[in-house]
């Protein structure tokens, strides 16, 4: 779809050095989303500044949605970014990745309705993600990719990429496998589950549960494999003391068929 327009989801918390190579990235894609939407759970006046830095010649328009720290409240932020979305067609990462200059295009090139896409990522090591911070890395060449531990995430295939679009990861325990850092969607079909459940709070499978209930309403998961790179800076773990309580949520959510979260994008939608 030549002609397909997206917004740009990019979720932050905090790291401000992280984001900024990551919008740097951004600002080097081949294809540039439309808008960029920085859904920031909480960060400090440092985010503030840099992004206010970033958009005196950013080449898209790039939009700061903060709302208060009050312990993780990732899904409540995306939900107001999805609702403040102008474009059709919505892409996702985290701000602590840096994406391939492809990236975009990747994710426009196999989107197709009644389908969103879900990618994966190349994990840094501790030692790599401080040599990028370090150089201010934004492009990174093959020899780079040899050298971390998830090579077949890093590499760019056209015919491999339609080829494993619907046949990679798509059943048994992969089936409900999505990572928010690498994903895309229709924005119509995220109002139609009513976007992310905001009955997580604290770190949990909230990307896999919107998936599951995207699937349960029909809407199918297509694989970005060899395509839709992104190398994800290594950091600690954040809390998982809700880990249990959330995976349980996603139990439900596949076993009862659920396609809509009562507490979701809805109340942020003008009337």
């Amino acid at each position: 779809m030549a002609s397909l327009t997206c917004s740009l989801i990019v979720s932050t918390y905090n790291w401000p050095a992280a984001l900024n190579l990551c919008l740097q990235s951004v600002a080097r894609q081949v294809v540039m989303p439309k808008e960029v939407l920085i859904a920031d759970d909480g960060s400090g006046p440092e985010t503030q500044e840099l992004i206010s830095r970033l958009q005196q010649d950013f080449p898209v328009p790039l939009i700061h949605l903060w709302q208060p720290d009050n312990g993780f409240q990732k899904t409540k932020i995306l939900n107001q970014a999805i609702a403040r979305a102008k474009e059709p067609y919505i892409v996702q990462v985290d701000g602590d990745v840096i994406l391939h200059p492809n990236f975009v295009q990747d994710h426009l090139s196999l989107a197709a309705r009644g389908r969103f896409l879900a990618g994966g990522r190349i994990n840094l090591s501790e030692e790599n993600t401080r040599q990028v911070m370090d150089q201010s890395t934004v492009h990174f060449s093959l020899r780079d990719i040899i050298k971390t531990s998830n090579l077949f995430n890093g590499l760019r295939l056209g015919f491999l990429r339609r080829l494993l679009a619907d046949r990679y990861k798509l059943k048994g325990k992969n089936k409900y496998y999505a990572k928010g850092c690498n994903m895309s969607f229709w924005r119509n079909d995220l109002l139609t589950v009513n976007g992310y459940n905001e009955s997580y709070t604290g770190w949990g499978p909230e990307d896999s549960e919107l998936a599951a209930r995207l699937m349960n309403a029909g809407i199918r998961k297509r694989a970005l494999k060899m395509g839709g790179v992104c190398f994800h800076l290594h950091h600690p773990y954040i809390d998982t003391s809700r880990k249990a309580i959330n995976e349980e949520l996603l139990r439900t959510t596949i076993q009862t068929n659920i396609t809509y979260c009562p507490k979701g994008v809805d109340q942020y939608l003008q009337k």
